[in-house]
């Protein structure tokens, strides 16, 4: 239905009149109080800033990253809730910036549903539609299509306030996708669920994707809710993309170690350790542990020339195994999970997991017994001290 391209978008919130004053009396020894990690210039506090991309006909974009990082206030001036301070909103060839949000032929599901309360469900879904002055047997079509995909047929003459949560959100959605948007806008529209409704939730969402022609941009915080849903994952911080890529890329090569620590659960294990360079080979040292890194990562290396230096390395709680010999440490907690156990092990201070599987279980552990951890050359990840960046790439 519809190509988007965001053209380094930014968004600065200008200073209340006064606020800059305030925050020039500030005593000459007195430390600054750093109250968000968001950029403050004189124009005032920039919450996105160089956001470029481009998102393909029909795909699914899914922007992901802590509270305050700027993925919701992309969202709204996609949608026209927020004036765009610098940069083009482009919808099918279209400049957006200055075109009213009802003009945009945008829909957008809100986290709290923001149904009306007084409106049966079927009347919530068809208001925009009346609005449009679209025929009456035209809109009981799409209203009752929509109920026909996302089951909830049986509420349409209820109340919101006789639904559950999960309930409430089909009926958002229901109200968005009966106008066929070109672009569906939704903010973390499962956060106000419990465990149970947001999985579920979430394949009801993949199924509508495979059954509407629109154009997808999500927002969560969750990575689980962006690795199943997204074609591609946005990674935001402070305002700034971190990394664009499939779930795929961004796990199997993350770009930086904000990227590395946020995505993949339990979070990557990070270790002080000594990257070596010796006749083109690469090998990673901890503690005395040598390990030769994969073919593919050593190329990659030796093509941006990356010498031997100290580095952050990275390995997943998945691809640490118990062995025999390798890295010791103390185990401090082990957690039955059911299908596996997650061994938390202090190794020189550090908090490392690992997961092992419960049909590959040997031996039980106590708390206080002293193991060896290891992993193999081609799950082990380089970042540089100096930017954590990935040495890789």
């Amino acid at each position: 239905m519809a190509e988007v391209q965001l053209k380094n978008i930014k968004k600065v919130y200008p200073f209340i009149s006064g606020e800059q004053k305030k925050s020039k009396k500030k005593k000459k020894d007195e430390p600054e109080k750093k109250k968000s990690n968001l950029q403050i210039t004189d124009e005032g506090v920039v919450a996105v800033q160089q956001f470029s991309l481009d998102i393909k006909d029909k795909e699914f974009i899914v922007l992901v990253g802590p509270s305050g990082c700027g993925k919701s206030t992309t969202l709204r001036m996609v949608a026209g809730l927020e004036e765009i301070s610098g940069g083009e909103l482009i919808i099918d060839g279209k400049v957006m910036n200055d075109v009213a949000p009802k003009d945009r032929d945008i829909a957008m599901v809100f986290q709290n549903y923001a149904l009306y309360p007084h409106m049966t469900v079927y009347d919530n879904m068809a208001f925009s539609l009346k609005l449009r002055h679209t025929p009456k047997d035209e809109i009981d079509r799409k209203v009752r299509e929509a109920a026909e995909i996302l089951d909830i047929t049986q509420y349409l003459e209820r109340k919101p306030k006789a639904l559950s949560g999960g309930q409430r959100q089909r009926v958002a959605i229901g109200r968005a996708i009966v106008r066929a948007p070109k672009v569906m806008l939704m903010d973390e529209p499962l956060s106000n669920l419990d465990a149970k409704l947001r999985n579920e939730m979430r394949a009801e969402i993949i199924k509508l994707r495979q059954r509407i022609d629109t154009t997808f941009m999500y927002v969560t915080h969750d990575q689980t809710e962006a690795m199943t849903l997204g074609d591609r994952i946005v990674i935001m911080k402070d305002g700034y993309i971190q990394q664009i890529g499939t779930p795929q890329e961004v796990f199997n090569h993350p770009s930086n170690l904000f990227v590395a620590g946020f995505i993949g659960m339990p979070v990557m294990n990070f270790f002080d350790a000594q990257l070596e360079e010796q006749n083109g080979k690469y090998f990673v040292d901890l503690n005395g542990y040598r390990v030769e890194l994969s073919e593919d990562k050593e190329a990659r290396l030796k093509a941006k020339g990356v010498k031997s230096q100290a580095i952050t390395l990275g390995v997943r709680p998945d691809h640490t195994d118990v062995a025999k010999n390798g890295v010791s440490g103390v185990v401090e907690v082990a957690e039955m999970m059911g299908s596996s156990v997650h061994l938390h092990v202090n190794s020189n201070g550090r908090d490392v997991i690992i997961i092992v599987p419960t049909q590959d279980l040997k031996e039980s552990y106590a708390i206080g017994d002293t193991i060896h951890f290891s992993f193999n050359g081609n799950v082990a990840h380089v970042f540089s001290k100096e930017n954590d960046k990935n040495l890789e790439f």
